[in-house]
């Protein structure tokens, strides 16, 4: 019994080394808060200086029949699809834009939007998710912002 007592007194006079636990030496990285929203700057034809809210949990890209009135995008594709939307709330869509033009930058990039008739923030009236943010081969930096 003893003997062991001596060994655990020498493994707790073990030194700290680069070796030990980031935790332990207290080199953890900075606590950065919350960035904010990621707004992508997009034009469109009709349509110039609009924002876009980029969001990697939706599946689909998402515009306001308000906006697709502005733009006068023809005849819109059926669609089966209901959406359940961030307040829970069920909307049938009134239908699919398909391959509209969204320029981000100095590029054009096709998108088909899912059209919904709801109130619109008019400072960022659409959403564009996974599917465009693939499709334009998106890099997102979060550190950066």
């Amino acid at each position: 019994l003893l003997n062991n007592k001596d060994k655990l007194i020498e493994l707790t006079k073990t030194p700290l080394n680069e070796n030990c636990s980031a935790v332990v030496l207290k080199k953890r990285p900075e606590k950065l808060g919350d960035p904010g929203r990621f707004l992508i700057p997009c034009d469109f034809i009709g349509l110039d200086n609009c924002l876009a809210l980029a969001d990697l949990g939706a599946s689909i890209n998402l515009m306001p029949l308000s906006i697709r009135k502005k733009l006068r995008l023809p005849t819109l594709n059926d669609t089966k699809m209901v959406l359940e939307l961030a307040d829970r709330t069920i909307s049938k869509p009134t239908g699919v834009a398909e391959n509209v033009f969204v320029k981000v930058g100095k590029f054009y990039s096709p998108t088909d939007f899912v059209i919904l008739d709801f109130v619109v923030d008019p400072r960022v009236p659409l959403i564009l998710g996974r599917p465009f943010l693939s499709t334009a081969h998106a890099l997102i930096d979060v550190y950066e912002g």
